[in-house]
């Protein structure tokens, strides 16, 4: 598979992640049982987004180096499509997170140390699961229609409102089937995952929340992966973008947490989205569709979402 990454452009990537993530280990926080206020969030949400934009520059200027100014701008606008892509996905992964904090009634300080396992283990699960997928669309090419097939299928779910089936979080399976096979306190335990008791060893509720959050991701990645491989083949740039857009998913989550009931029409417009994905997927050999369309047309339905959410909540509070 053709593909813009070698070995040093690997590196040099993982060690950005890494940086950041010690950035974000260290400066983002708070006082014990202090809430993250909405402007801080804010202000880390604009940075993240700026670091994603700076790399995208570099990787532009690296590449007009290096192969030329066409391919340079083509790799660029296929991240910076993937990046919105898998960003304005990742917004259905966070209202998930705020349904589980809600369900098991946990407090802003653990919510923090709990994203921030969260966002560590869906940035290896996502790595693994990119390079498998990178592999089933170089080994078998046909499986480009299967993805696009169950874009649209889910596309289609999201339009007609059948996206929050699980929404009582007792219902899920997993957390059934943890409760059924370990022993867990009734209580929270701390800061503890787990505690000794008698010596016997006990999970407390805060690994099951642990657990949920990280299964969450999985069954997001099932989207946005398959999604992203619209966009572009490459490996490197599904990859960057996808882990870009993992990173600041902290400071959105405390920024979106006050604002989830406001976005009333974000299912529709994702819905329109994957629609639209599935089906440049499924006619790869009628039509090859241009990035700058692609991304235009990202940009355009999330803009028009906000857009009518805003006008939506606009007369809602008039009428109350």
């Amino acid at each position: 598979m053709d593909s813009i990454g070698n070995l040093w452009l690997y590196l040099a990537f993982f060690g950005i992640v890494a940086v950041m993530l010690v950035i974000d280990f260290l400066g983002f926080k708070q006082k014990e049982g202090q809430e993250v206020k909405i402007k801080t969030a804010a202000y880390w949400s604009i940075a993240w987004v700026s670091v994603a934009m700076l790399f995208a520059g570099g990787l532009w200027l690296y590449l007009q180096q290096t192969v030329g100014v066409t391919l340079a701008n083509q790799k660029t606008m296929e991240y910076i499509a993937g990046y919105l892509l898998e960003k304005s996905l990742a917004i259905d992964n966070v209202f998930v997170w705020l349904m589980i904090f809600a369900a098991f009634a946990i407090p802003p300080a653990l919510q923090r140390k709990i994203l921030l396992y969260g966002v560590l283990g869906a940035i290896v699960l996502r790595t693994i699961f990119i390079f498998i997928g990178a592999w089933f669309v170089q080994e078998f090419s046909w499986i480009l229609y299967i993805f696009g097939a169950f874009l649209v299928y889910m596309g289609f779910k999201l339009l007609k409102g059948q996206d929050e089936e699980d929404t009582n979080i007792e219902d899920m399976k997993i957390l059934k089937w943890l409760r059924k096979h370990m022993r867990i306190t009734p209580t929270m335990q701390g800061e503890k995952f787990f505690v000794r008791q008698n010596g016997v060893l006990w999970a407390t509720p805060l690994f099951l929340v642990l657990i949920l959050v990280e299964a969450s991701d999985v069954i997001f990645a099932v989207d946005s992966i398959p999604a992203i491989f619209a966009v572009t083949s490459d490996p490197f740039i599904v990859l960057t973008a996808n882990l870009m857009a993992i990173l600041g998913l902290r400071a959105m989550f405390f920024l979106l947490a006050g604002a989830a009931s406001k976005m009333h029409y974000l299912p529709y417009g994702l819905g329109i989205i994957l629609v639209f994905i599935g089906g440049k997927m499924l006619l790869l050999d009628v039509f090859h569709m241009p990035i700058w369309i692609s991304l235009g047309f990202i940009v355009v339905t999330l803009a028009i979402t906000a857009w009518l959410s805003i006008r939506y909540n606009n007369k809602q509070e008039l009428q109350s």
